[in-house]
């Protein structure tokens, strides 16, 4: 398979801070995010450096130590939802413009200069996003519409380029796509067998096989 390209606009990180209340308590996150200056920055298994999660339960970890989002919907937010976008918007690290959900699948794999990255999961919005984003309707537009984004794990970590920067696709393992898998989980008329296949694909996270699983087992019952 030849390689695909996908252009890195900008690469983001952040420390968790307070970025809101709810329920009258302070929220925590890393999900406010700010621009990588430097020339080059290091990725590794738990992220990219100077990037921390709050809650590392719902966030990070091996399997979501990388977020991407394609800026290819921003002229959708900006017309159908009037939400201005810019890089971080979503809260992700990686912003692209070249592929969206529909066109990338669980288990490719993209070199980033010298480290290797492989998509594991779509990103499930959270209540975050809308503090974040000063827009309570945002979570639920982000479900609705599929339009999600997607996590990685780093399969190897170096020192990469920040500007000019891009994904090169070096494999594909033949999984569903980002799409379907979001897809499958959300949707209120489930398809069984998509579901099985999702659940079996090579690459998927852990946590989203589980909870493929119980859409299954509810499926079924």
């Amino acid at each position: 398979m030849s390689a695909e390209s996908i252009s890195i606009l900008s690469v983001s990180v952040g420390m968790p801070a307070i970025i809101g209340m709810a329920n009258g308590e302070e929220v925590l996150s890393g999900i406010a995010k700010q621009a990588v200056t430097a020339d080059t920055v290091l990725v590794r298994t738990l992220g990219i450096a100077g990037d921390g999660q709050a809650d590392l339960e719902a966030h990070g970890g091996v399997d979501k130590a990388v977020y991407a989002y394609p800026s290819d919907h921003w002229t959708w937010w900006e017309t159908e939802k009037k939400l201005s976008c810019a890089p971080n918007t979503f809260g992700e690290n990686l912003t692209l413009a070249g592929a969206d959900e529909s066109e990338v699948c669980i288990g490719d794999r993209f070199e980033w200069g010298d480290a290797l990255l492989e998509i594991s999961q779509p990103r499930a919005p959270c209540f975050k996003l809308g503090i974040h984003t000063r827009r309570p309707d945002v979570p639920q537009a982000m479900t609705l519409s599929a339009r999600c984004g997607w996590y990685l794990r780093v399969i190897a970590g170096s020192v990469v380029p920040v500007r000019h920067a891009t994904l090169m696709r070096t494999a594909t393992r033949g999984g569903p796509t980002v799409r379907e898998s979001f897809v499958a989980l959300f949707s209120t008329a489930p398809d069984g067998e998509a579901l099985r296949r999702i659940h079996d694909a090579p690459g998927l996270s852990e946590a989203w096989r589980h909870a493929i699983n119980k859409k299954i087992a509810a499926f079924r019952g």
